[in-house]
């Protein structure tokens, strides 16, 4: 549609043109159709399924199968999300045996999503409010903000745990961090040092696998903190500096 109307642009304009005199063409056609592709972007965030699989893409590749599990939906229900996705060009895949393998189609689009969150939370209190309340609920209302984390990372008394399911540490992860899923976390609780600070972290703002962490270490006696952000921010702070 762009397309035509571009040709139908650069046509008028040479029909328009009278002399030395130029007069002023209609853009209306132009405007509607960018601002029609524009509005892809909006229908693809419009649905908070949508939104989810986007965020949890972004700490990486899952099946469409894994993705249901995780946001609780059918398979069929997923499929048919990804796929406005992938029309929107948000996302892309590749087979793996029977499974089909969902990713970001590129950095930027994990830039989208976190742009999205940071607007989505300066215009709707209730997102923090609701936060919160889970994060208190869990007794785990003690924050490290990353720039913090950045100076004390190669701290002697400082261990960094990745609670995250395996396979996202493995796809990317904060350096030096040990990996011990949330689901693993009771059972090696004995692997860490109760000497020193632990840090945990997990997907970022939405995730409650750090909150979880630090219940279960502070009950076992811990000195535990956990930061806000996961390994998405983390890089562009230190890309950053």
């Amino acid at each position: 549609m762009l397309d035509e109307v571009m040709r139908f642009d650069h046509h008028s304009i040479d029909q328009l043109k009278c002399g030395d005199k130029v007069m002023a063409i209609n853009s209306r056609p132009f405007k509607t159709a960018v601002y029609a592709e524009l509005a892809r972007l909006g229908k693809a965030l419009s649905s908070p399924l949508r939104v989810e699989l986007l965020d949890l893409l972004s700490n990486g590749p899952k099946s469409v199968e894994r993705l249901a599990r995780e946001t609780q939906q059918s398979v069929a229900n997923v499929s048919q999300h990804l796929q406005t996705l992938l029309e929107c060009r948000l996302v892309k895949f590749e087979k793996r045996g029977n499974l089909s393998i969902y990713q970001l189609s590129d950095s930027k689009v994990e830039d989208l999503i976190l742009q999205f969150q940071r607007v989505g939370e300066w215009l709707y209190s209730d997102i923090v409010r609701l936060r919160d309340e889970w994060t208190a609920s869990l007794e785990a209302q003690d924050v490290m903000d990353m720039g913090e984390l950045m100076s004390l990372i190669d701290h002697p008394d400082v261990v960094v745990v990745d609670v995250r399911p395996r396979d996202e540490y493995e796809y990317d992860h904060i350096p030096g961090a040990l990996s011990i899923p949330i689901d693993e976390l009771e059972s090696k609780i004995s692997e860490l040092p109760r000497d020193k600070r632990i840090v945990v972290y997990c997907r970022g703002h939405y995730c409650l696998y750090a909150p979880e962490a630090v219940q279960l270490l502070r009950h076992h006696g811990f000195d535990v903190v956990r930061l806000d952000e996961g390994v998405r921010e983390w890089n562009r702070l230190a890309h950053a500096t």
